[in-house]
């Protein structure tokens, strides 16, 4: 697959499912795709997949297990590691990927640190986060409300 590939850090998963995935990918994410190779065994396994999220690259594949002593790489739950996108509009991009079928895990809220934010799991056990930045003013009432809600996280004196 010679696909051009413009990132120097490409995240790599590995799924069960991987040209289901791609298909999520692009209702969830508009991925746009450079390239799907199949396993040449007929297993209908994706060997490599490359799409592109908003400019970014991401490779993927099924799980093969067999060929990695016998141990499963695919999430078997939920992966640790979470793919942030920053978008135009956090709360359109969340309410896209849950149409395509992902789970919201925190709808998008106003943080203190100056952005609105919120995550869903996709079908495949990864999570993403969606970003984008909030006003000055927006960005003073988030910090209010933390530093009111640690106030009352504090211990008693």
């Amino acid at each position: 697959m010679a696909a051009e590939v413009t990132s120097a850090l490409i995240p790599h998963l590995v799924v069960n499912g991987a040209a289901k995935a791609v298909e999520f990918y692009q209702a969830a994410f508009a991925a746009e795709v450079g390239g799907v190779m199949p396993d040449p065994t007929g297993s209908g396994r994706v060997m490599h997949a490359h799409v592109k999220i908003l400019g970014a690259d991401l490779f993927l594949c099924d799980d093969f297990p067999e060929h990695c002593g016998g141990v499963a790489r695919a999430p078997q739950g939920a992966s640790p590691v979470t793919l942030h996108l920053c978008v135009a509009n956090a709360d359109a991009a969340i309410a896209k990927a849950a149409a395509a079928g992902a789970t919201v895990t925190m709808p998008a809220d106003d943080m203190f640190w100056g952005d609105r934010y919120g995550k869903v799991t996709d079908p495949f056990g990864h999570e993403w986060s969606f970003t984008h930045p909030l006003t000055a003013e927006q960005t003073a009432a988030a910090q209010a409300r933390w530093a009111e809600f640690m106030k009352q996280q504090a211990p008693a004196a």
